[in-house]
């Protein structure tokens, strides 16, 4: 009678030629060392350590919580529009429907008044934007 042999265990390695090397640091030095790692953004620090080793470059991104908000910001301004257009041909619509024509120019003065500064508005947000981008694009090349 044969006995059936039950494989259990560990599958064997397919790159049998990985060697694992140790290095001691002091406290400074692994401070530094995790400072530099947090700001790689590379997920695992024997990767990075992998990267300093052999010379690969890592770029550092900071995240500028303000910046952020701003294009948060600017992107629902947008959607906002959307509104601001849609409920104007509303009132315009309505405005002749229901009342006289001297009562509808009236209110139509007073929306295109309203219209015109949100114009301006719109015209200074753009300009910050554009200094904004400036700002960044010449902080990124320094």
């Amino acid at each position: 009678m044969k006995q059936e042999i039950k494989k259990s265990g560990r599958p064997p390695k397919t790159d049998a030629n990985t060697f694992r090397c140790s290095v001691n640091f002091n406290a400074t030095e692994e401070a530094a060392l995790m400072a530099m790692h947090e700001q790689s953004g590379v997920a695992s620090l024997s990767s990075f350590i992998k990267m300093q080793l052999f010379g690969k470059t890592f770029k550092i991104h900071h995240i500028d919580d303000n910046a952020r908000i701003f294009i948060d910001k600017l992107s629902s301004l947008n959607a906002h529009y959307r509104t601001i257009g849609v409920e104007y041909n509303f009132v315009v619509k309505q405005l002749r429907q229901h009342f006289t024509e001297k009562k509808a120019m009236q209110a139509l003065y007073k929306l295109e008044q309203a219209i015109i500064s949100l114009v301006k508005v719109n015209r200074q947000i753009v300009s910050l934007a554009n200094d904004f981008d400036a700002y960044w694009r010449e902080k990124d090349r320094n």
